[in-house]
């Protein structure tokens, strides 16, 4: 890889700008045909665990003659854009990549696979273990009293959204590494912030979950406080090679 040059005019570093813009752009159209090709599978996947809450039958329905469409495209537009995550990604490190040292600049591109690793098992973990349960919950509410018809279109963005926010506190960890890497904050500092991160988990976990009942919500907050920890760890041991790798230099 070429390394990239440092000293570049305000319109030079303009055009850098553009064409880093379009080649992630071109990457995100690319990512977002292969969503659209592989949207019945995504869809088959998100209604998933509303078939299973309801013993094998969908309860989810459309009702207008373009709703079902209209929420292909949109499923297609969105698996676009997490599969376009790690272009975007580099292609904002190498924007910024004049401004680091190598060191830095090294760092920044390993983190590129922690990032949509850590993203995936979040995801991951919302499908498996916190949407079942909550969904099962609100599917099977008062049935007695009146039979779940749910829209596909409400029902998937409930989906996306506890995916993408669940993918989202899973970066924390290696955010927190990264940050600790680039010694821009340190363990001891991300220690001293965990009653902090410890409230706001919990107030996370209450805005996350579509269910109102604790063993939900706790089931959302604790992952997120285990994340945390986790990334003090990463933080103190991200710090730690350093300073034995020192005594050798």
């Amino acid at each position: 890889m070429p390394e990239p040059q440092g000293d570049l005019t305000i319109l030079e570093h303009l055009e850098e700008f553009r064409r880093r813009l379009m080649a992630a752009a071109l990457g995100t159209a690319a990512t977002t045909v292969l969503g659209f090709l592989l949207h019945r599978k995504i869809l088959i996947f998100l209604t998933g665990p509303a078939k299973q809450a309801t013993g094998g039958e969908s309860p989810l329905i459309f009702t207008s003659v373009t709703e079902m469409l209209g929420l292909s495209m949109k499923v297609a537009f969105l698996s676009g854009l997490v599969l376009a995550i790690p272009i975007w990604v580099y292609e904002i490190v190498m924007f910024v990549a004049p401004g680091l040292t190598p060191r830095e600049r090294r760092y920044l591109l390993l983190f590129l696979p922690g990032v949509m690793a850590a993203f995936v098992t979040g995801v991951l973990f919302g499908y498996f273990v916190l949407i079942p349960p909550a969904i099962g919950f609100l599917l099977n509410f008062n049935t007695d009293i009146a039979v779940p018809f749910i829209s596909i279109g409400n029902y998937v963005n409930l989906m996306i959204t506890l995916l993408f926010w669940m993918g989202l506190v899973f970066e924390t960890p290696v955010l927190m590494f990264l940050l600790a890497k680039l010694r821009i904050v340190s363990h001891r500092t991300f220690a001293r912030w965990r009653r902090m991160a410890f409230v706001g988990a919990f107030l996370l976990g209450a805005a996350i979950t579509p269910t109102f009942d604790p063993v939900n919500q706790t089931l959302v907050s604790l992952p997120i406080i285990v994340l945390y920890e986790a990334g003090i760890w990463l933080a103190w041991l991200a710090r730690r090679g350093e300073k034995k790798a020192q005594p050798s230099g």
